[in-house]
């Protein structure tokens, strides 16, 4: 299988620090044959940080993928119904939308678009960064993982000494989870060491 005509929806939440690492690796997809649509969390689409202003994120997204982002609860929500997508990737995923994914809580835009493209039963891939997931967000990570439709991008912990409780996804490895969840797989293995 191949990413040649395989329509990709591709969320950014607000762990700014990592959104330039996504860039290459959106790049890639749409290198691949990939149509993507970028949907932004309202945290990525209005707060300007030391790692770049909010607009760099959506203009970029636009350059990239000839696509406007979706940005608000009524853009994502027709993403149900129409059934477009093949796949999402939620990349970053914070440890705010992942607990919100973990209890059901749809409030924003990346929610909606999550929620929308599981009612389709298709696959929903999670690359997270998180300071807590093996802290307060270990439990959420864990429903996750039990959950169906549902895959991750290798993950790890990036600063264990710092951070001992921090872990990031490797997000070269997008395309490949992409793959394999198409396929019903989830790409192993799971845990990524950075070290």
């Amino acid at each position: 299988m191949t990413l040649a005509g395989k329509r990709i929806g591709f969320a950014m939440t607000g762990s700014h620090c990592t959104l330039e690492k996504l860039l290459p690796e959106i790049q890639n997809l749409v290198a691949k044959g990939a149509e993507v649509w970028p949907i932004l969390s309202e945290s990525v689409q209005t707060t300007n940080t030391r790692f770049g202003l909010a607009s760099r994120w959506s203009e970029e997204l636009k350059r990239i993928t000839g696509k406007e982002p979706i940005t608000s609860i009524v853009e994502a929500e027709p993403i149900g119904p129409k059934a477009y997508l093949d796949v999402l990737v939620i990349a970053p995923c914070t440890g705010n939308t992942l607990s919100k994914l973990a209890q059901g809580i749809t409030d924003g835009t990346v929610l909606m678009a999550a929620k929308a493209h599981l009612r389709n039963q298709k696959p929903l891939i999670l690359g997270i960064s998180t300071n807590d997931g093996l802290g307060n967000n270990a439990k959420n990570i864990s429903i996750l993982l039990n959950t169906k439709n549902v895959y991750f991008v290798p993950f790890g912990q990036d600063d264990p000494f710092h951070k001992p409780n921090s872990l990031v996804a490797y997000f070269p490895k997008i395309e490949v989870t992409i793959l394999e969840a198409l396929n019903g797989k989830q790409v192993q293995p799971l845990l990524y060491s950075y070290f």
